[in-house]
């Protein structure tokens, strides 16, 4: 994107972004402005207060604002408050500026009554900087809270000169269901390293056909920086890939809350130190992570009986260290305290825990991260976490019962986990879209099962790559593939559970197990 690679390869993350700044930007840059919010009291909706958002924008020039009438938005996403319950953000694009962009929702598609104004984050890549240059993009927000657990609302986005209300627009609306009050059963998907493209299309449509509650997204989003190692000197950047992969998921993101981590290749060094200030512009996500200055996809949320926490591991990664320390350990702090208050809360029975670089796989590409194993897994064996879902490796793989770096258990297709007593256990499941890695080991799946004693991989260190031969790959599927997990809460004098399926692109299970815990 601009550093020449002998520079960029002693540069951190902030220091490339200096060097672009001073490079490419002879204006002046303003931040972004206020971020309005709405309110959903009871049936009544009212406007909400206004918080400052950090997110670079266009030179400071007056905007020409186009006919309203002839712009649509496109590229609608859906993300979760800090309470799923009450909270919702909707987010979408215009390709042009509008003007007074709002929000309209109610009960049902024809009664669309109340009107809550956005928030409009201007995103400016110049020229120099990729292959998009002069390019600037528009993402708007607004965020809605009090509104009621397990209802299903009605939405349309607009600006002046399209009104979603207006019969012309009928077939824009959306809808949005809230998290229930109570323990119920539901399902989740998840997956990691979509980018654009047929895979991730055919893999967005059979996520619909789960109804999830909501998808994770384990890092890797869309590939707008396609060398992702986090340098300046990185080839191929183009912004405008977040135009195509927003219109991508719309069919399922304007419905189904999907909730990012951060990956080596949303890290964009141009628009912040952290390189998340696009980030921060495309996505309204919880704010209750440990440093939202540095850390923006660090979150967490409860849905139901289970407990979500996004993790951002280049904070912590050794294979590709743009960022590495970039928390200063708040994060692995934070991360303890999120681990404790929800084992000793009596409505979570489960803890799942999702970000991009692997804990254990054994991918010929990128494999394992020792950063992680290091900082993380002792406390995912503490604080006996059901399930750790990751990206970052192009294939499905998942691991027997693992602790202490061993197997604890063996865990065949259709076993059962009780992490209580037992152990983790790891998901791969970085297989969305983008183009496929490789195993050493025969490949084992439901119905084609290949068992192995042991298989040769390599783990990511502090002082380069070194070898190891492990025991834990249990499943190993190289095709296209997303996860399904259908939570049930425990009945009188059982257990809940997870049932955990890994989903090919075809539609055929390639692997499911259990992860049992007894209800508080």
């Amino acid at each position: 994107m601009g550093v020449p690679e002998q520079l960029a390869e002693h540069m951190s993350m902030a220091e490339q972004h200096e060097y672009l700044r001073a490079r490419f930007s002879r204006r002046t840059m303003i931040r972004g402005g206020a971020v309005t919010l709405g309110a959903v009291t009871g049936g009544a909706f009212v406007a909400g207060g206004t918080a400052q958002a950090a997110v670079p924008a266009q030179p400071q020039t007056q905007t020409e604002y186009v006919n309203g009438s002839l712009v649509a938005p496109f590229g609608r996403h859906l993300a979760f408050g800090n309470d799923p319950s009450t909270e919702i953000s909707i987010s979408w694009q215009v390709p042009l500026p509008v003007k007074k962009p709002f929000v309209r929702i109610g009960t049902h598609a024809s009664h669309l009554s109340v009107k809550i104004e956005a928030e409009v984050r201007s995103l400016f890549t110049p020229t120099g900087v990729g292959a998009s240059g002069n390019h600037t993009q528009y993402y708007v927000h607004a965020k809605l809270t009090h509104l009621k657990p397990g209802k299903t609302y009605y939405y349309g986005v607009g600006h002046d000169g399209f009104d979603p209300a207006a019969p012309q627009f009928a077939g824009t609306v959306g809808t949005f269901t809230t998290a229930p009050a109570h323990k119920e059963p539901f399902t989740f998907t998840a997956f990691g390293d979509e980018g654009v493209g047929y895979h991730g299309l055919a893999n967005n449509s059979l996520l619909l056909g789960q109804n999830p509650a909501f998808h994770l997204h384990a890092g890797d989003i869309a590939y707008a920086d396609p060398a992702g190692a986090g340098k300046t000197a990185d080839t191929g950047f183009d912004s405008r890939v977040w135009d195509q992969f927003l219109a991508q998921t719309e069919s399922v993101a304007k419905s189904v809350p999907w909730m990012p981590a951060y990956g080596n290749h949303d890290m964009e060094a141009w628009y912040s130190p952290n390189g998340y200030g696009g980030e921060e512009a495309r996505w309204n996500l919880p704010d209750n992570g440990p440093d939202k200055k540095n850390l923006p996809g660090v979150y967490s949320f409860v849905y139901g009986n289970t407990a979500v926490i996004s993790l951002d591991a280049n904070d912590i990664s050794f294979e590709i260290p743009a960022n590495l320390g970039i928390s200063g350990g708040t994060q692995t702090k934070w991360l303890e305290g999120q681990l404790k208050k929800f084992r000793a809360s009596k409505d979570v029975d489960f803890v799942v825990i999702f970000f991009h670089h692997c804990a254990y796989c054994t991918s010929t590409a990128h494999a394992s991260e020792g950063g992680v194993r290091q900082e993380w897994v002792p406390l995912f064996e503490k604080y006996t976490v059901d399930l750790v879902i990751n990206g970052h490796n192009h294939q499905y793989e998942r691991t027997d019962v693992i602790k202490a770096g061993a197997v604890a258990k063996k865990l065949p297709i259709g076993g059962t986990a009780y992490p209580e007593t037992e152990g983790v256990v790891y998901v791969t499941a970085g297989a969305a879209g983008r183009s496929l890695y490789a195993f050493t080991a025969p490949l084992s799946y439901e119905g084609h099962e290949n068992e192995v004693d042991s298989v040769a991989s390599f783990i990511n260190t502090k002082a380069g790559k070194v070898n190891e031969t492990v025991t834990w790959s249990r499943v190993r599927y190289l095709d296209y593939s997303f996860l399904r997990v259908d939570v049930t809460p425990a009945s009188k004098g059982r257990t809940a559970t997870l049932t955990v399926r890994g989903i090919a692109e075809t539609g055929e299970q390639v692997d499911h197990f259990t992860v049992a815990r007894k209800a508080k």
